[in-house]
């Protein structure tokens, strides 16, 4: 076991460590090269931004790991955010350290102070390889304390003490990382609604359960069809036994590419699920692949694949393209990626490597699996669209994806709300999608409207029973989905701002090319700044007096408020010559506010 380290520091490696201090200005860093004899070279980088650095350590030594150390007062600390949308609470220096590698998670975090500023945000310069990440406070010190490792033979890290907007500081991460790699542009299609069949149909689907949904979804401003787990089993139960194969149920699914086509001639995409490191207890893989496994997960009934072997590689890439060459789908939902990231349970025989593993560790694997298949998949749809999921969301899957998918969150609109606007801070070029919104077929729609508003800043992700909803209730998800379409490049594209991230962002705005929008998820007041010629605020919460404080008087105005289902509610042009202004507007309803001249 792992010694803990009370102070702050990282635990002993049990090998050599040379360290050395270097002064950064506002703060002191301890530089450590693990398992060496000789300090590592450091070099301090001031850049663009005031109190903006790039720190850069580097050796010539094999074998060695390099380490960061850094801390600063905890004096008005009010949160700690990281990717993978945590509690927000600050943790204690002694809790266990996390990892972020290409399967899961992000080297990035910032400790938030009052008023949202960042006290310290900091990224690691590394986009595949494994970085271990120590943060929280210290007792006995009133401290917060940091370290990064990772293996040689260089280090990057970016520290941000400017004490701007926490989210400004993050999305200039993920800018930076932008810079370390090739970016894709991602198409407009990914930016657009999708209705997905996992808590409408789960496994109990055919292909006319499907088809029968798509022809609903369509007329409701859908544009792709996510057809999740289910159609390569002809069983119902939870299990992924029968994973690996991925061959279409013969008895559900009997005439896949005709299935397929008959679904985009709707006009919609089609996108087909793979659990990608999975290769079940009852597959014919599983026998294939034997010896080339991570660990058996007996709970899932499935064996974990390890994508250092180029055997595992060449199966999944085959198996996964098929979808695309042979039955023609748009694109694939890649499920699972972080179980990549599995860790043996405590006792447990480590991993080890497949005989034939041709890469050090099981991130650089799963970067090559992935690789390989996207090459695969555009050389027959350059097009192609791809899903994956917090918590595989860091930089180094931007080249492989075209969104990315909240984690697992049904009937939350809160969680959705944050796990949607924490991906939109580090996804970089991606299509941010909510984790598909779902309802009791008694919801009503005000309550429906709320669950899409709580996602107004990503592309809407749905999966009900279209068939059972009332009228009330398709009219409220279709005017949302409206909104969402008639003002996409501010609400997906817009520079965003989440407040408050200790209380779950009761306020979300985003602003773009004279247009603002806010999401007011708590009875709080609204604080407008700066230009703007447009101004939309979704209502979600039960009160309904929406209040607004403008930096200056914004003079005549064209006021519209629409209830849940867009029906006007108010519409008049009114003079605004104060610096207030309060406007009754529904629990989900929406305020347009026009500058007149």
């Amino acid at each position: 076991m792992t010694a803990l380290s009370w102070d702050g520091s990282a635990p002993p490696s049990g090998r050599t460590e040379t360290s050395r201090t270097v002064d950064a200005g506002l703060l002191t860093l301890r530089v450590t090269a693990v398992g060496s004899a000789s300090a590592p070279a450091v070099t301090v980088t001031e850049l663009a931004v005031p109190g903006v650095l790039l720190i850069e350590a580097t050796t010539v030594e094999p074998d060695v790991r390099l380490r960061i150390e850094w801390q600063l007062p905890c004096t008005g600390a009010t949160a700690y955010w990281t990717p993978n949308t945590n509690a927000r609470w600050l943790p204690p220096s002694w809790a266990n350290p996390r990892e972020a590698s290409l399967p899961k998670g992000a080297p990035v975090g910032s400790l938030v102070g009052q008023g949202d500023g960042a006290l310290c945000t900091f990224a690691v310069g590394e986009l595949v390889r494994p970085v271990a990440i120590g943060e929280g406070a210290v007792e006995e010190t009133g401290r917060y304390s940091w370290w990064i490792e990772q293996d040689g033979p260089g280090i990057a890290l970016r520290l941000d003490l400017s004490g701007r907007h926490f989210a400004d500081t993050v999305r200039e991460c993920a800018d930076w990382w932008a810079g370390l790699a090739p970016v894709r542009a991602v198409p407009d299609t990914a930016f657009e609604p999708v209705f997905c069949t996992w808590y409408a149909l789960h496994l109990a689907m055919a292909a006319t359960d499907v088809e029968r949904l798509a022809e609903l979804a369509a007329p409701l401003g859908f544009r792709s069809l996510i057809v999740d787990d289910g159609w390569q089993t002809d069983e119902r139960t939870r299990s992924y036994a029968t994973t690996g194969d991925w061959q279409p149920a013969p008895t559900d699914f009997p005439d896949f590419a005709a299935h397929v086509a008959r679904v985009r001639g709707l006009g919609l995409n089609y996108l087909l699920w793979h659990a990608v490191p999975f290769v079940g207890d009852r597959s014919e893989a599983a026998t294939r692949l034997a010896g080339h496994t991570l660990a058996h997960l007996p709970t899932l009934e499935t064996y974990l694949l390890d994508p250092r072997s180029p055997t595992v590689r060449a199966h999944q890439v085959d198996r996964l393209a098929a979808a695309v060459e042979q039955h023609g789908v748009d694109g694939l939902k890649i499920d699972f990626v972080d179980t990549f990231a599995h860790r043996p349970a405590a006792g447990a025989a480590p991993h080890t490597a497949s005989p034939e593993a041709d890469c050090a560790t099981v991130a650089e694997g799963v970067q090559r699996l992935l690789a390989a298949l996207d090459e695969r998949l555009r050389a027959t749809r350059p097009d192609v669209l791809v899903e994956h999921r917090q918590d595989y969301l860091g930089p180094g899957l931007w080249p492989y994806a075209t969104m990315v998918r909240a984690a697992d969150c049904p009937h939350n609109a809160v969680e959705n709300r944050v796990r949607t606007a924490d991906l939109r801070l580090t996804a970089g070029p991606l299509a941010v999608h909510a984790d598909p919104l779902t309802w009791h077929p008694e919801e009503s729609p005000e309550q429906i409207a709320v669950l899409l508003q709580s996602v107004l800043f990503a592309t809407a992700q749905v999966s009900v029973d279209l068939a059972a909803q009332r009228p009330e209730q398709l009219a409220a998800l279709r005017f949302w989905l409206g909104v969402m379409a008639e003002h996409r490049e501010l609400l997906q594209r817009g520079e965003l701002r989440p407040h408050r991230p200790e209380l779950a962002y009761p306020v979300i705005e985003a602003r773009r090319a004279g247009a603002l929008a806010f999401g007011r998820y708590a009875p709080l007041p609204l604080r407008v700044a700066g230009h703007w010629r447009r101004l939309l605020v979704a209502n979600a919460d039960p009160d309904t007096l929406v209040r607004i404080e403008f930096d200056r008087a914004p003079g005549p105005v064209d006021l519209l408020v629409q209830d849940c289902l867009g029906g006007d509610v108010a519409r008049a042009q009114t003079p605004v010559d104060g610096t207030e202004l309060a406007v009754r507007v529904p629990t989900g309803g929406l305020l347009t506010l026009g500058r007149v001249g």
